[in-house]
């Protein structure tokens, strides 16, 4: 189990093709992004001022796209916050699992467009901030233990080559 931290969030250029009637943008699951497709959804018409999110994911990728306008996005991870501006419909912001998200200061009529890694399930959500919290220490717990678990291992085979 690896702890993901806000730095393992990064924002990754999409492509655009240029022509004079119009740019295109083309996302393709595991080539300009790192995981196959299984979900895709949009947020639209949100008022401003207005938070979206305000949760985390067990296992989910996202890769979020300013399709038009502009927002935030505050990536938390327990320990250090970090808020990514998104306002180019040719590059997105990769979110990785275990990290806790919100869309937040909308411009008018923005698009935040999701696509995601799994289909929806409920049980991949965490909803609650201190749920979150608690999450994040036992998964930080248990990556301890397994490195300490595997550094003592070495250290055995170690004695036992001697």
């Amino acid at each position: 189990m690896n702890t993901t931290s806000i730095y393992d969030c990064v924002t990754l250029p999409s492509g655009k093709v240029h022509n004079r009637a119009g740019n295109l943008t083309v996302v393709e699951g595991g080539k300009n992004i790192p995981f196959n497709v299984s979900r895709i959804y949009y947020l639209y018409d949100i008022p401003g001022g207005e938070t979206r999110g305000g949760h985390a994911h067990r296992q989910l990728l996202q890769f979020i796209v300013a399709a038009s306008g502009s927002f935030g996005v505050l990536l938390d991870d327990g320990s250090n916050k970090k808020v990514v501006t998104l306002n180019r419909p040719d590059y997105g912001l990769l979110v990785v699992p275990g990290i806790w998200r919100e869309l937040l200061e909308f411009s008018s009529g923005a698009i935040c467009l999701v696509l995601a890694s799994h289909k929806y399930d409920e049980s991949d959500y965490i909803r609650e901030y201190d749920d979150f919290i608690a999450y994040r220490k036992t998964e930080e717990s248990t990556h301890r233990s397994l490195i300490s678990y595997t550094g003592e291992i070495i250290e055995l085979q170690g004695l036992i080559k001697s």
